[in-house]
């Protein structure tokens, strides 16, 4: 097989290599947009619910904060994300459009960039102006290496819709677990607060925990270090809440 054909094989790899990372990518992507929702969702709601704890607060009020929170805290989240995630693909395809003027408007610069990018990867000489031409040979395949290359931009597969969306339901789904014992209290039994607060904070390690896992997955640690972080940030989050609800119960009730 010739210099050529090597080249143009290492540009634009078969469609199904393509997809094939594509899907590799979207499915990281996304698991991690459910694990920081879901962990958004599970440590916010729990501090309310703490805090409500520590304030010695009612059942419904409990559930009322809560359940604001959710809806607040979620749709905000989402919104962040979305915004977030647009804001990147609209920077990448705006210098995109630039590399491809200079293309276009200043090809031997754009030459002399490539030739200098391969040069300090060690190509030299025929070897090295075969790599320039190849290259060169193509507009998408000349921008596609000038915005990897030289500008270090790769675009995700992320879209802002899914985004928002599963950072939503994440944090709404897993955020919910500290309120269940709250919600589903059976109305002719004599549960306390304390015990259902128990509950709750059982319950939301439980969610936690595989929240954590998760986690572990995404970031490739540790699945015992990253459950254990995961706890133990929701742990420190509830008890400032918790004595935060004291202290102002002391103050203005």
């Amino acid at each position: 097989m010739s210099i050529s054909k090597n080249l143009q094989t290492s540009a634009n790899p078969p469609e199904s290599e393509i997809h094939s990372a594509g899907k590799g990518v979207i499915n990281r992507e996304y698991i991690g947009e459910f694990v920081y929702g879901g962990i958004d969702g599970a440590i916010t709601t729990f501090a309310v619910v703490a805090g409500a704890e520590g304030a010695s607060l009612g059942i419904s009020i409990v559930v009322i904060l809560g359940v604001a929170n959710l809806i607040a805290d979620g749709f905000s989240m989402s919104v962040g994300n979305f915004f977030s995630t647009k804001a990147e693909r609209d920077n990448f395809r705006k210098h995109r459009q630039i590399e491809y003027w200079e293309v276009e408007n200043l090809p031997e610069t754009e030459r002399q960039e490539i030739r200098e990018i391969y040069a300090a990867k060690g190509f030299q000489g025929e070897l090295l102006e075969k790599v320039v031409d190849v290259i060169t040979a193509d507009k998408d395949v000349w921008v596609d290496t000038m915005m990897k290359e030289e500008l270090e931009m790769v675009i995700g597969e992320k879209t802002p819709y899914k985004t928002a969306g599963v950072t939503f339901i994440s944090f709404i789904v897993v955020g919910a677990v500290p309120l269940l014992s709250y919600i589903f209290i059976d109305e002719d039994l004599t549960t306390g607060t304390s015990e259902l607060f128990l509950y709750s904070c059982i319950l939301t390690a439980f969610a936690l925990s595989i929240v954590g896992a998760l986690k572990s997955v995404v970031t490739e640690k540790n699945i015992i270090i990253g459950i254990l972080e995961t706890i133990s940030l929701g742990g420190i989050a509830a008890l400032l809440a918790y004595y935060v609800g004291g202290v102002l119960e002391t103050m203005f009730m």
